[in-house]
């Protein structure tokens, strides 16, 4: 369903059980997660924090896998 954060378990050389454990969850759970699109928010975020990317990016809401940050200076 969101295949962002398939490709990133990948990039990351983690097994869908590894990923799982970091996150803590059953591999069975990912798995149901995965098919039926019904991520808790405070998961996606941890992936995101995981692999260093937005969660907007995860989701498939956007191709940028991680947003600039602009500096304002004063």
């Amino acid at each position: 369903m969101y295949p962002n954060i398939e490709t990133e378990r990948i990039h990351c050389g983690l097994s869908q059980e590894e990923l799982s454990e970091k996150i803590g969850i059953t591999r069975k759970c990912y798995y149901n997660w995965q098919t039926s699109g019904r991520i808790p928010a405070s998961k996606i975020s941890e992936m995101a924090d995981l692999f260093d990317c937005s969660t907007d990016y995860l989701l498939g809401r956007s191709d940028v896998r991680k947003y600039a940050v602009r500096i304002q200076r004063l």
